[in-house]
């Protein structure tokens, strides 16, 4: 194509032409002259000066329009950068702020004080004050305890415990404010947990310690576990494994009010097999038995924050249990792992549901409640029997193969009430 052309329209109106323009426009003539486009369009011809001035303005204005246009793109395109950036940060701050979502009965995501999840700031100071509560619980048994025994360095134990629950109170709220403002960053908040754990392991320890200076004063069996919030570092364990059973009784007294579900009172572990006896419930589902990986669900109705004493016998012939409930057999039925011994040399753990031998806790499956009373024999117990323990019957018989005392077991983490509540009420 030829450069750009500045068509003028000439129209010739010599004297000579007249008789053409009376005929029509056919003789009209135009002329086209070739202007390059730094060149002046007035040099195009000596014609139509006007026209031209006028063409060569809308040619300049035209440039200065497009260049505004342009400059507004590149300062639009820049804005266009800047928010997508702060987009991006922001999503990416969203995402680590989102909690795990549920998995599945052994697989939920996890959401304690020792792991990497972070809790919204209201959970956060529920559950540290439930776990403040126990503690000052117990520190009220030990005040208890010291006025009816004057020692003064009792008083001076328990004075310095208090103080040191007082400064962990300030701590705890100090951070959930933080949270709250949103000046702790995930790193920062990490490191707070951690030390506030750190104390509360140290607390725990230094009650444990101070209640064990009081057992020659109390019955071995006067006493009951208290599980105040779901983590994945408080249970109890028993130090007696279990020998090969053909048969077995479970008892217990439990309370518990947590929902949906009270989590995992007992599991019984062995090489090669996490669930080889296992009492949970979890979720809305009922609580169940388990006895290598086989189910049978349990019709109990316990969960009302109220003492209940609970037992589950059980034969390895045909796989039969019965279930009773405060002293009253609520159910039964067979073909629960039949001909299925139980197996020796496993780990039993209190207040956590293994999926290893002897670890593997899930937060969301542990216990939360009160627990007493748990004893175990390798028959099964008659009516008569287990009424007798329901009703703290001074008859009443302890476990052959556990027996609830505290030298059979060891606490971890946990808080320990040395008052048992529920036979003082029915005696």
């Amino acid at each position: 194509l030829p450069p750009p052309l500045l068509l003028l329209p000439l129209l010739l109106l010599g004297p000579a032409l007249a008789p053409a323009l009376a005929q029509g426009l056919g003789q009209t003539r135009f002329v086209c002259t070739s202007v390059p486009l730094d060149g002046d369009v007035c040099a195009a011809s000596a014609l139509g000066t006007g026209s031209a001035e006028e063409l060569k303005g809308t040619v300049l204005q035209l440039r200065e329009t497009v260049l505004q246009q342009k400059e507004t793109i590149m300062n639009q395109k820049e804005t266009i950068r800047e928010l997508t950036a702060k987009l991006g940060r922001c999503e990416s701050q969203s995402v680590l702020e989102l909690p795990g979502e549920g998995k599945g009965r052994k697989g939920f995501s996890k959401n304690t004080m020792g792991d990497l999840s972070r809790p919204a700031a209201a959970e956060t100071l529920s559950q540290l004050g439930q776990t403040l509560q126990s503690l000052k619980t117990r520190l009220e048994n030990l005040e208890q305890f010291s006025r009816m025994n004057s020692s003064s360095q009792t008083n001076n134990l328990k004075d310095i415990l208090q103080n040191k629950i007082d400064d962990l109170e300030k701590q705890v709220l100090s951070r959930v404010n933080s949270l709250e403002e949103g000046k702790l960053s995930p790193r920062n908040e990490s490191e707070e947990r951690g030390k506030i754990e750190s104390t509360l392991t140290s607390l725990h320890q230094r009650i444990s310690d101070l209640e064990k200076g009081q057992k020659d004063n109390r019955p071995p069996d006067r006493f009951q576990l208290t599980f105040p919030l779901r983590t994945n570092y408080m249970y109890a364990k028993v130090k007696k494994s279990l020998p090969e059973m053909y048969a077995f009784s479970i008892c217990m007294w439990i309370k518990s009010s947590a929902s949906p579900g009270m989590g995992t009172p007992f599991s019984y572990a062995v090489p090669g097999q996490a669930n080889e006896l296992v009492l949970i419930e979890w979720g809305n589902n009922p609580m169940e038995i388990l006895i290598n990986d086989k189910v049978a669900k349990l019709p109990f109705a316990i969960n009302d924050g109220k003492w209940h004493h609970i037992c589950v016998t059980w034969t390895t012939r045909d796989g039969v249990w019965e279930a009773y409930q405060d002293g009253t057999q609520a159910g039964n039925g067979e073909n629960l792992a039949p001909y299925h011994p139980i197996k020796p040399q496993g780990v039993l753990v209190l207040g956590q549901e293994q999926d290893t031998l002897g670890g593997g806790f899930d937060a969301t499956q542990a216990f939360v409640g009160e627990l007493a009373h748990f004893n175990v024999w390798d028959r099964k117990l008659s009516p008569g029997e287990v009424y007798g323990l329901a009703t703290c019957s001074s008859k009443a018989l302890a476990g052959n193969v556990i027996a609830w005392a505290e030298a059979n077991i060891d606490i971890y983490g946990g808080a320990t009430k040395w008052t048992f509540e529920a036979c003082r009420q029915l005696n």
